[in-house]
């Protein structure tokens, strides 16, 4: 169905070739996975499957891509609608229409469909993908999660032969992103669509693919059974790595084989264990927690907390639960009839790192840019209790609000302007050191050229970008929306690293996410919100653990056992020795 013959594609102002020498055949009714790290070129294999790259991207592209036996040299995009879907990173920069049913009717508009198979597909694709309570909202007024859900539910109702889709569920919660993964894979098995889709959060979908194509670092590529693939692969989903620490062969893909599996690695680390009580201090990305000592007992601390001195929480030499930097008082955040924020309240301390979590539409992006300061506010109040006269942040300049509290929105080119990522750095360097947005940068994304234009850059490139800009400042209090999407696992290290460090000179950080490898890797406490109110809040082993959920796949595979990470089974491990 797709045939890359020796394709290489080269962009002008590239090192190299982004793609180099692919030759790979993905059949018919077929679940590709491609994977590899941010940047070796995953976008522009994707491109060139729907002939969006040469003919939008420009560059040069050798070989020969065929899709459906049409070559995409001699075929324009348009001249593919019948055939390819494609789902991009950014669900706005598609949208044409108003609402949810008119965006998932016009594409069958433009293919000239009768109306009564029209109406029959749209309702059908409402049902499917949970869309029908959406259905007469206008997209501007969605949350990312939504927007997402409606871009893929706009490709599905004309029912193409291919679907090409990049990280199609990078902004949805883990029972959304299961829900429209299952409804992908019935595609698949009882229509034969061809799949070819790229996405980082691996654990996510490693288990419906057939096959699995990395790219690699050099833009080369690789081709075959999940398995050995993802074997040699230096970008694995927990699961895989779990299987090599504990040598199993072969390696599992899912939670339930990984479980089977696992009886030996629970009673090494303590069989009967019921709960996370006797689970030793991690040591997690970029933080120094100590290898042993004491775990979680009562109803604060995590990760081997003590209490140290002034009440405060000592975790590997930080303090958390330190004086607060940002607090809101019965905040409400209303949309027309639509309640995102209600009545909430929340204290963000020095030294903390706090995931705010929950499903699609529950109010996590609106409650960041209420406390940020320039999102809308229905009632309450939003106060920086560290700085000079505890301002409000809305009420605060641009340039001063910056210095206090900095937000990295979903969309993280919505932040930038400059011709190039060299002003850029330039630009935000204002008022601070010259050069330390670029270093920042060097630390995020290293090899980032100056010259690149930041529309150019991958969706985790601009991420990174934009993060650094904020970050220049030096604010006290890091808002940060969805940060890993389009990030590989060793982006996530390197801004998990970041994030301590941060929390541990006294700074703090509230981010929402999805990401449950993530959250589980960098976050000291962890705000549940449901329709706009907060439904937990607590340590984020005690949350994640209990959360059917919000678990991730480490603590499902070790359950009972409270482990959140293959780090900490490894550190585990280690100490047993």
């Amino acid at each position: 169905m797709i045939r890359f013959e020796s394709v290489s594609v080269t962009y002008p102002t590239g090192d190299g070739p982004a793609l180099r020498d692919v030759d790979l055949t993905v059949e018919e009714g077929e679940l590709c996975l491609v994977v590899g790290p941010t940047g070796a070129g995953k976008s522009t294999l994707l491109g060139a499957a729907c002939a969006r790259v040469p003919h939008f991207s420009g560059g040069l592209l050798e070989g020969r891509v065929t899709v459906a036996g049409r070559d995409t040299r001699t075929h324009l995009p348009r001249q593919l609608a019948d055939v390819v879907g494609v789902v991009t990173q950014d669900p706005l920069t598609g949208f044409v229409t108003d609402t949810v049913e008119e965006e998932l009717a016009f594409g069958l508009e433009q293919l000239g469909l009768p109306g009564p198979v029209m109406r029959k597909r749209v309702e059908e694709t409402l049902d499917l993908l949970a869309l029908a309570p959406l259905r007469d909202r206008a997209l501007l007024e969605l949350s990312g999660g939504e927007q997402q859900r409606v871009a893929i539910g706009a490709v599905m109702t004309a029912q193409p032969r291919v679907l090409v889709m990049d990280e199609p569920t990078s902004a949805l919660d883990p029972t959304a992103a299961e829900d429209v993964l299952a409804a992908i894979t019935r595609l698949v098995h009882d229509l034969g669509v061809t799949v070819l889709l790229a996405e980082h959060r691996l654990e996510r979908v490693t288990q419906f693919a057939d096959t699995v194509l990395l790219v690699r670092a050099d833009g080369t590529a690789v081709h075959g059974a999940p398995g050995p693939v993802l074997a040699e692969s230096a970008v694995a989903p927990p699961v895989v790595e779990l299987g090599r620490l504990a040598g199993w062969d072969p390696l599992p893909l899912s939670v339930r084989d990984a479980r089977r599996r696992a009886t030996g690695l629970r009673d090494a680390l303590g069989a009967g264990t019921p709960t996370t009580a006797h689970v030793p201090a991690p040591s997690r990305p970029g933080r120094p927690f100590a290898s042993a000592g004491p775990a979680y007992r009562g109803d604060r601390g995590v990760n081997g907390a003590t209490q140290a001195a002034g009440g405060q929480e000592d975790v590997g030499g930080r303090a958390i639960g330190g004086p607060s930097l940002l607090s809101a008082r019965a905040l409400r955040v209303t949309y027309g009839p639509v309640d995102a924020v209600r009545g909430l309240d929340l204290d963000v301390r020095a030294g903390e790192v706090v995931a705010v979590m929950g499903r699609n539409g529950s109010g996590k992006s609106s409650l960041l840019w209420a406390l940020q300061g320039t999102g809308s506010r229905s009632a309450g109040t939003v106060r920086l209790p560290a700085a000079p006269d505890a301002p409000d942040p809305a009420t605060l300049s641009p340039a001063a609000a910056r210095r206090h509290v900095a937000l990295v929105p979903q969309t993280p080119g919505h932040l930038l302007y400059a011709e190039s990522v060299g002003a850029e750095c330039a630009a935000a360097d204002a008022g601070v050191a010259p050069g330390t947005t670029a270093a920042l940068l060097e630390h995020l994304a290293p090899g980032t050229s100056p010259d690149t234009h930041p529309q150019e850059l991958s969706e985790g490139g601009r991420l990174a970008l934009a993060l650094a800009v904020q970050l220049a400042a030096d604010p006290p209090v890091l808002l940060l929306d969805e940060p890993t999407r389009g990030l590989d696992y060793a982006a996530k290290t390197r801004l998990a690293a970041l994030l301590a460090a941060r929390a541990a000179a006294g700074g703090a950080v509230v981010l929402t996410s999805h990401d449950v490898e993530f959250v589980a890797g960098c976050a000291d406490r962890v705000v549940t919100l449901a329709q706009g109110e907060v439904v937990a809040d607590g340590p984020a082993r005690d949350i994640l653990v209990a959360s059917p959920t919000f678990a991730p796949q480490t603590a499902k595979i070790l359950h009972p056992l409270g482990y959140l990470t293959v780090a900490e089974v490894r550190d585990a491990l280690e100490g047993a020795r």
